[in-house]
């Protein structure tokens, strides 16, 4: 009976044609069993249904399977934000967290396909603008941004767009009510590295009330107080990291966090913090901060913060929890499958990546048989023993049937008889 509960949990929570549920159910289920690849074929075999139904599924739905993970977010939020509870002391208490990750592909034939500078060198393949929510312990991926080259664009029809572009467009765009239900703007932080240090990004951040805890580039320009009171607004802005060599009366501070994990121990920060206007967007807190233990200068971080009432502490432990979305990558890519879809045409690349982060979302919603604690690893897990029973589970049901006891009977007579 386990796989029929888990079977109509899933069935409840996703919002999908009738005709197509059965095929999405599946292919779910395929991605939240561990295995060494999450291919069609896998979900075909698993299923024992046509390779082609997953082929067509995947190629003609792509609109209503981003519906689904939007709907299935929008759910999931308001189920874990009935109370907003305040994180480690800090004075926000939802995080909304942007980065980016790249979806290798082997060769550049694939549509939309394109060589990407992702972190040490170059990578070809699918550049996708991640954004999650993290509040009250939870993380809550929102369909994500996908980049589409020009030559793309002008084969569909679409205005191109750069990556910055369509953040502000989406953040724009985001209706955090539907997520969290009543709130107060302050309460809302965004979260990003360096990558999206761009006034434009800044200013439609706090357009929408919220606020931004941001690494900045060390060649963003900052003026202080007494600067920026006696020059003009286009000249005499130092380069980020010139103006903390220069503002050396700016005194060392100490500040002490846990680290993450079981063993939760402490690590000791340097910071230098102090408050400036940031060229373009107006007065923030910066922070110079660095691992007390290194040597002086090596892994240094600027970080700058609108909300001017925040300490260098609480900046620094909202920072940190960026680094939930390098967790979310990771996952989704070592237990998901997020890179194994092999399809030339991008339409069937996107279905398969939002339902990747719906599998991700459901084996985070306490399934029958699955339960909310555990790792991914562990829940998928679960849900091969569940599946392992499902024979079984299918002939109970049909025996609890009205009737079923006999019909039962006499199927096996048929069988022994032939």
């Amino acid at each position: 009976m386990r796989f029929h509960r888990l079977r109509d949990a899933i069935l409840s929570k996703i919002s999908i044609k009738r005709r197509l549920q059965i095929i999405c159910l599946w292919y779910l289920i395929s991605l939240m069993v561990e295995t060494r690849k999450h291919s069609l074929t896998f979900a075909a075999g698993l299923s024992e249904k046509d390779i082609s139904a997953f082929s067509r599924f995947i190629l003609n739905n792509k609109d209503i399977i981003k519906y689904t993970l939007r709907d299935l977010s929008k759910k999931q939020a308001k189920i874990y934000s009935r109370f907003l509870e305040k994180i480690s002391g800090l004075p926000w208490r939802v995080f909304i967290i942007i980065d980016s990750t790249v979806q290798d592909r082997s060769g550049l034939k694939s549509e939309n396909v394109q060589k990407f500078n992702h972190g040490k060198g170059y990578v070809i393949g699918h550049q996708w603008t991640n954004i999650i929510l993290f509040f009250n312990g939870m993380i809550i991926p929102l369909p994500p941004i996908p980049f589409y080259t020009k030559k793309y664009c002008r084969e569909n029809g679409l205005t191109y767009m750069t990556e910055h572009d369509r953040v502000i467009a989406y953040l724009n765009d985001l209706n955090m009510y539907e997520y969290i239900g009543l709130h107060n703007n302050e309460d809302i932080a965004v979260l990003t590295d360096s990558g999206y240090d761009n006034k434009k990004i800044q200013n439609a951040v706090l357009n929408r009330g919220w606020h931004f805890i941001m690494a900045l580039k060390s060649s963003r320009g900052l003026k202080s107080e007494a600067k920026y009171a006696k020059t003009p607004k286009s000249r005499g802005w130092d380069r980020t990291d010139c103006f903390f060599r220069k503002y050396r009366k700016l005194a060392w501070e100490t500040v002490r966090i846990l680290a993450d994990g079981p063993k939760r121990k402490r690590k000791d920060f340097r910071v230098r913090h102090t408050e400036v206007f940031l060229k373009g967007v107006g007065k923030i807190t910066a922070v110079c901060s660095e691992i007390k233990k290194k040597k002086r200068g090596g892994c240094r971080k600027y970080i700058a913060c609108s909300d001017l009432k925040a300490s260098p502490r609480q900046i620094l432990i909202a920072y940190r929890f960026r680094w939930k979305i390098e967790i979310f990558h990771k996952n989704v890519k070592m237990h998901l499958g997020f890179g194994d879809i092999a399809a030339k045409s991008f339409s069937s690349v996107e279905s398969h990546v939002y339902l990747v982060y719906c599998a991700y979302i459901l084996l985070q919603s306490d399934l029958p048989g699955v339960g909310k604690d555990g790792t991914i690893l562990v829940k998928q897990h679960k849900v091969a023993g569940v599946l392992a029973n499902r024979k079984n589970a299918c002939v109970i049901h049909d025996l609890t049937k009205i009737g079923g006891a006999e019909r039962y009977k006499n199927e096996l007579k048929s069988v022994l008889a032939s």
